[in-house]
């Protein structure tokens, strides 16, 4: 089992991906920080507990190992919280 950076944050969306093979930042100055020093871009992931999309691509990509080891040797992977519901609802 993998434990990543969101293991130490206290969002339960955050926490939700804590396990993931993904070397996940939550949004902040770290994510940027390494991004700028490796040269890599910022992977950001945008969802919220209850989006049921955000659970498919947690199931069918960020569990993966191959899709971890592959956004971990190419990006800063960073996830944000949609904080406005009512617009992300409205599209899902």
């Amino acid at each position: 089992m993998h434990t990543n950076r969101l293991a130490r944050e206290k969002s339960p969306y955050l926490l939700q991906h804590a396990q993931n093979p993904v070397d996940w930042f939550a949004w902040n100055d770290e994510a940027f920080a390494r991004a700028h020093a490796e040269g890599k871009p910022i992977f950001l992931s945008i969802g919220y507990s209850t989006c049921h999309w955000c659970h498919v691509m947690e199931r069918e990509s960020f569990e993966a190992e191959k899709t971890g080891a592959f956004l971990n040797e190419h990006s800063s992977a960073s996830r944000w919280i949609a904080r406005n519901v009512r617009t992300w609802t409205r599209f899902t």
